[in-house]
């Protein structure tokens, strides 16, 4: 018997928009993203003002009607398209009697569920406890509320500190371990530097294709399942094109409004676009224009406050596979000159390949060197860079290469650089 999925956890959802704003338009990414988390929303709720109200979040009014709806639905939790404070959060579950999720904890705990390497396992946990600390109150929430005086110290208090001071020295180790690690990664990426090898990131609005165009770039086997944040640790692959090699990475994919401490605590994720060559910023084909100018702009502002808007950008749209040949034309007018590409059937990505391979083609320069034997610790060296050998032949003066050789290491070899390739060098 095939066992059964639980059933998932009725929400409503909670929203303060500005005057004109669409609910439909503002409130289908959070109603996604619970029910990635395992949330189906039943209804909405929502205000239209300037701006939250600083501690009920919204009106008076609006408040009873919210807490005749959640009671009417049978709701499980409140679901809030926005970042709360801790006073706010704290009125909210006060005045409904109920647990109050909002945008940054929902993201959480689809990092937390989809997290699978021991690093990003860690940067989730970091990012809880320093979500979580400010929010502390646990079972001594009644002292809390006491305000101090007779009857408030003693062991739920100091229970309470002692919780805190547990949770501090435990985000100090997470990024003692976190460092640990980013210096390993760093040095793996200062190998592949020496090389001059290709670093190339995917970037993107979370579910529109990247881990699928990896796979199909590369070869590589990432998971590609169709759920918001389905990739949270870098993961690195290459391809091969004319005899060079190139290195694809995959980050995680971005969303409106990307908390700015999710942009710190997957800074490990987020570092693998700051230290590419090259940023391929995948697109969603057949997205309405609406939509599809909304996710353009969302990562550009995620890439901007990481510090990777002056890295050279290569809009591709994917899923073209699935958009008719007038669609096609429009998006050519509105996109001229970035590659359509379907990486479910292969479509366009050679042509993608050859563009990536104009785009590095100055980096190496086509080279023949006669390396005597005596002299073979510089032959070692040469496939060390992980230079592209084209032919090699063992002559009596030495081993004759031909070789595609990053164009800073050319005078390391230039004793060995035969009059042919020096003419045509120059």
């Amino acid at each position: 018997m095939i066992p059964r999925s639980p059933e998932p956890e009725r929400g409503l959802v909670l929203a303060v928009l500005a005057q004109g704003r669409e609910p439909d338009d503002e409130l289908a990414e959070v109603e996604e993203l619970a029910r990635t988390a395992g949330v189906e929303p039943v209804a909405r709720v929502v205000q239209h003002r300037a701006r939250p109200a600083r501690r009920t979040y919204v009106g008076k009014g609006k408040l009873e009607e919210l807490k005749e709806r959640y009671a009417s639905l049978d709701a499980e939790c409140l679901l809030v398209d926005d970042e709360l404070d801790p006073v706010q959060q704290r009125f909210l579950e006060d005045a409904l009697k109920a647990r109050v999720v909002d945008r940054t904890q929902l993201i959480l705990d689809i990092f937390a569920q989809h997290a699978v390497t021991a690093e990003g396992k860690l940067q989730v946990e970091l990012a809880q406890l320093e979500y979580n600390l400010p929010r502390m109150r646990g079972m001594w929430q009644h002292l809390e509320r006491l305000g101090g005086g007779v009857g408030t110290r003693g062991p739920g208090e100091s229970q309470l500190e002692s919780d805190r001071r547990t949770a501090r020295r435990r985000v100090l180790l997470l990024k003692r371990r976190l460092e640990q690690l980013e210096r390993g990664r760093a040095t793996r990426r200062k190998e592949r530097r020496r090389g001059e090898t290709p670093q190339i990131a995917l970037a993107g609005y979370t579910n529109v294709g990247k881990s699928t165009l990896l796979n199909a770039l590369t070869g590589a086997d990432v998971s590609v399942e169709n759920r918001l944040f389905e990739t949270l640790d870098p993961t690195t692959r290459s391809f091969d094109y004319d005899g060079r090699r190139y290195l694809v990475t995959d980050t995680v994919g971005f969303i409106r409004r990307l908390p700015h401490q999710l942009v710190e605590g997957f800074a490990a994720t987020l570092e693998e676009t700051l230290v590419a060559d090259m940023v391929l910023h995948v697109v969603d084909a057949s997205a309405s224009d609406e939509e599809l100018d909304r996710q353009v702009q969302a990562v550009e502002d995620v890439l901007a406050e990481i510090g990777a808007a002056e890295l050279p950008l290569e809009l591709v749209l994917n899923k073209i596979d699935v958009v008719d040949e007038v669609g096609r034309r429009r998006l050519a007018n509105r996109f001229p000159g970035a590659p359509q590409v379907s990486a479910a059937t292969g479509e366009g990505l050679d042509r993608l390949r050859a563009r990536l391979a104009e785009h590095f083609g100055s980096r190496w320069e086509l080279v023949r060197l006669l390396v005597p034997y005596d002299a073979g610790a510089r032959l070692s060296e040469l496939y060390s860079l992980g230079a592209p050998i084209e032919e090699r032949e063992d002559t009596p003066d030495g081993v004759l290469v031909v070789a595609r050789l990053p164009r800073r290491e050319l005078r390391r070899f230039a004793p060995y650089l035969i009059a042919e390739a020096r003419r045509e060098t120059a």
